[in-house]
């Protein structure tokens, strides 16, 4: 049987684009303690086995409900968690277990974060100065001076003044201090930007201005996103392929077109419905469809497809045997039993 790696390795090499960052069945297992010697009783599995290519240049956006582990493979991929098991490839090398000197020389200048409560991920005792210039000042990058040059030039490119550099995060709106974010990961020049949930806290009319500000970097810096949020719209807007995410596993994979126009499997179809979509006078109105029962717990994921608990098509192969994410479609895969 044709592995889901081996399968991401054909689209690849189909569409000759350059593989940036590869996930080889990662997972991220958090132990559960318990009693007084603090024992391992078992494990809460937000990411469990995701096979995945991202390639150079390209807007990966990475969509599911709160708890379904998206934003822990975000923080996996740049090792603020370790993974539990699998390879995490980024150009060509394997960074799943590099010590932390071995990742600040080598890697953390390729791969930066913009996080999604923009004020807490500030130390407010610092100014926009001593924020920006952080990371110049720990990878030795220029001079003083240069280095107080760049951050002007950095707040510049992200719409503030550069007479703010000696204010403090405090002092700012949101969406300011999400620009101050945003050139904070652009200080070292990286080929990957991990955005996680970066405007689901800010204002509608204020996460427009963001996500443009985005595409304007991207094409400027040839910068390749793997965005990460719970809102579809923002996600659509920004994405150029969209994987959907349930209970630790990708449940499907395919163009932004494809995604929105054809979903394929019954979570995504769930998800895509719950959508507000402006209706013509006398059309159809979408049929919304509602999921029955409660999310299960990462702890005790229920055997076979994760998601057949809620499922309106599962039937008995769905609670025996865990499908394989396979490619159903030109670039389209899905993990379902319905198209095996």
């Amino acid at each position: 049987m044709t592995s889901p790696n081996e399968i991401l390795e054909k689209n690849s090499q189909e569409n000759n684009s350059e593989t940036l960052l590869e996930l080889q069945d990662v997972k991220k297992h958090f132990p559960i303690k318990s009693g007084l010697l603090q024992k391992t009783v078992g494990h809460i599995k937000a990411v469990d086995g995701i096979n995945l290519k991202v390639n150079k240049g390209e807007t990966l956006g990475i969509v599911g409900e709160s708890g379904c582990g998206k934003s822990t493979v975000g923080r996996t991929i740049i090792r603020l968690y370790e993974p539990t098991d699998g390879k995490i490839i980024f150009n060509g090398r394997d960074i799943s277990h590099l010590s932390e000197s071995e990742l600040r020389k080598d890697v953390r200048k390729n791969i930066q974060m913009i996080f999604q409560d923009p004020f807490a991920s500030l130390n407010p005792r610092k100014t926009l100065r001593s924020i920006i210039r952080e990371p110049l000042d720990t990878h030795h990058l220029y001079k003083s001076k240069e280095r107080d040059e760049k951050v002007e030039i950095l707040l510049e490119k992200v719409g503030l003044n550069a007479s703010f550099i000696n204010r403090y995060p405090h002092e700012f709106s949101g969406g300011q201090r999400q620009r101050i974010g945003i050139s904070r990961a652009l200080a070292l020049n990286p080929e990957l930007i991990v955005a996680d949930e970066a405007v689901s806290a800010l204002d509608v009319s204020i996460q427009a201005q963001i996500i443009n500000l985005m595409e304007d970097l991207q094409e400027e810096f040839g910068l390749t996103y793997i965005f990460i949020s719970h809102d579809l719209s923002v996600v659509r807007h920004i994405s150029d392929r969209v994987g959907v995410m349930y209970l630790g596993k990708m449940m499907e994979l395919a163009s932004k077109k494809e995604i929105y126009a054809e979903p394929l499997h019954p979570y995504t179809q769930a998800l895509l419905s719950a959508v507000p979509v402006p209706r013509k006078k006398g059309s159809m109105k979408r049929e919304r469809i509602i999921l029955k029962g409660e999310l299960p717990s990462p702890a005790n994921p229920p055997k076979g497809c994760v998601f057949h608990t809620r499922c309106p098509a599962a039937f008995d192969l769905c609670k025996q045997v865990n499908p394989d994410f396979k490619e159903v479609k030109n670039n389209h895969f899905v993990a379902c039993h319905l198209y095996t």
